[in-house]
């Protein structure tokens, strides 16, 4: 038999046994079964607090068997799921996609949904939610979730983005490009003048990149879209400037500001461009 807990800022704290389910999200309760009164039973939807709006209403479904318990992902969003076990190494990190399931591990187990807590109108930090698996006492008695509704500003929103084809989208591309071609072990983050260049081979026009302050402060606009107000690096005032612009880049890839979709259309337009006349 095996005991979940999970817990979080803000968040009251769940316990499930054996044969029980758990979903949450931003609006979870219509995920419910309604032809099953036996699954009804045992299956608690929640709710997340200080969600972001472009969370998905249903994140997660979280099963508990006697022996194992099973995370499947809904969220159209990915989440970073980390753990601590007895075990060489004795730790690991994946990523979960829609539609993606996951032993958990015995012990916590940290999952982290990448600016999925909304702290101001536009700001956005890191939403963290503890599960901790640990074999168990017979599980506690089942209850009767509450039913949920389905109103107009209840749908999931799309999650904040840079203006597509804006300056920053384009230093964004330039910047995160070693991690959306595969080549992160690059071995250091692209100067000032390394992505003037790429945004002009791409753009055939790079507004006033040229000056190394402008593109300064289009990193500056997206690590603050990137990382949210309480984990943004240049708030942070600390670290060598290559640290934080590499760390800065990479956030940019993970968090999908940009894409590799969005590499590869840049770079048949430059291709297209740049084809002489027949």
């Amino acid at each position: 038999m095996l005991r979940v807990t999970l817990r979080g800022s803000g968040l009251p704290t769940v316990t499930l046994g054996s044969g029980e389910t758990l979903l949450f999200g931003r609006s979870p309760h219509d995920a419910l079964p309604e032809d099953d009164y036996e699954d009804a039973l045992r299956t608690t939807a929640i709710a997340l607090p200080r969600c972001a709006p472009h969370v998905s209403r249903l994140l997660g479904e979280l099963v508990v068997g006697d022996e194992i318990a099973r995370l499947r992902w809904h969220g159209s969003g990915e989440t970073q799921v980390s753990s601590l076990f007895d075990a060489p190494g004795g730790a690991r990190r994946v990523t979960l996609a829609e539609g993606m399931s996951l032993l958990l591990d015995e012990g916590e187990n940290q999952l982290v949904v990448m600016r999925g807590r909304q702290v101001a109108p536009t700001q956005y930090d890191d939403l963290s939610i503890i599960v901790e698996v640990t074999p168990s006492a017979p599980a506690p008695a089942p209850r009767t979730p509450p039913r949920g509704t389905d109103l107009e500003e209840d749908r999931t929103v799309p999650a904040p983005h840079l203006p597509r084809l804006s300056r920053e989208w384009y230093v964004a591309l330039a910047l995160s490009e070693p991690w959306l071609s595969g080549t992160d072990d690059y071995p250091r983050p692209p100067s000032n003048r390394e992505i003037y260049e790429r945004v002009l081979h791409w753009h055939g026009y790079a507004w006033n990149l040229e000056r190394a302050q402008r593109v300064d402060d289009a990193i500056r606009s997206i690590s603050s879209l990137a990382f949210g107000p309480k984990d943004d690096p240049f708030r942070a005032g600390s670290g060598r400037a290559q640290n934080v612009r590499f760390a800065v880049g990479r956030r940019t890839a993970e968090v999908r500001l940009v894409t590799v979709d969005d590499l590869e259309t840049v770079e048949r337009a430059a291709s297209a461009r740049n084809v002489p006349p027949s």
